[in-house]
């Protein structure tokens, strides 16, 4: 496993527009990506990355635990299930091919690192849509997903509260962190550990899986759950860093 290649699928949208002009009406179609703060973090601290958005990743996420070995980490992003399980030729034409979920199981129990971003489309999601509960991606995560729609909206504020100061992953984040306004609620599986939470709920769980681990954040990495002040936050570089690097430390990273 390369030590400092790392991929990120998600975080792209399509928003289609209905434009209403009295008796008229047109209709936009704009497409979005939220990952420029996630990689412009881990670029800084000397990280390769590979960004497939959500309709890349569809029919180019590899399809092996083999070909993930490629990288030292994986990070989903606002990535429903559904995306790596359908892939266009299997949806659109029928053909049997791999099942990409159990290749990311099985990449982590190798000894691949995988990093879980919380978002409308992870874990269990809105409406429940994003449905990685009960498949082997779960298996993975230090995380036990909920079985219906698993987010909290705080537009009040939700403030992180460190748990395990000594964690590697919270190295040299001392005093306040910024406020977040939402994540998705997971249960911190037996063994793991609950590194930072917010309003009560886990927001950071680190655990081992196989010869790999596996890190949960719970909330995301970009708005609007990351409002403008966590996103430029003197801290977010360095923790998305060392979130990455512990995840990848079974390969080396």
């Amino acid at each position: 496993m390369s030590t400092r290649r790392i991929l990120i699928a998600g975080e792209s949208w399509t928003v289609h527009s209905i434009h209403q002009k009295g008796f008229d009406s047109f209709t936009t179609t704009e497409y979005a990506e939220g990952v420029q703060w996630l990689r412009d973090a881990l670029e800084a601290g000397g990280w390769q990355v590979t960004f497939q958005p959500s309709h890349v990743a569809a029919r180019s996420f590899p399809m092996t635990a083999a070909a993930l070995g490629e990288f030292a980490c994986v990070m989903l992003s606002d990535i429903g299930s559904n995306t790596l399980l359908l892939h266009p030729d299997t949806f659109a034409r029928s053909r049997t091919l791999p099942d990409r979920l159990a290749a990311i199981r099985d990449y982590v129990g190798g000894g691949g690192g995988l990093v879980m971003i919380g978002g409308y489309m992870s874990f269990q999601g809105i409406d429940g849509k994003a449905r990685y509960r009960g498949t082997p991606v779960e298996d993975a995560l230090p995380v036990t997903i909920a079985a219906a729609d698993d987010r909290v909206e705080a537009p009040q504020g939700l403030r992180p509260e460190t748990m395990l100061p000594a964690h590697p992953i919270l190295a040299g984040l001392d005093g306040a962190w910024p406020w977040l306004l939402g994540l998705n609620t997971v249960a911190v599986k037996p063994g793991a550990e609950l590194v930072a939470r917010a309003g009560g709920h886990p927001l950071i769980v680190a655990g081992g899986f196989g010869r790999g681990r596996s890190v949960a954040f719970a909330s995301d990495c970009g708005p609007h759950w990351a409002p403008p002040e966590f996103v430029n936050w003197p801290g977010y570089a360095r923790l998305w860093q060392q979130i990455a690097g512990w995840a990848a430390g079974a390969a080396g990273g």
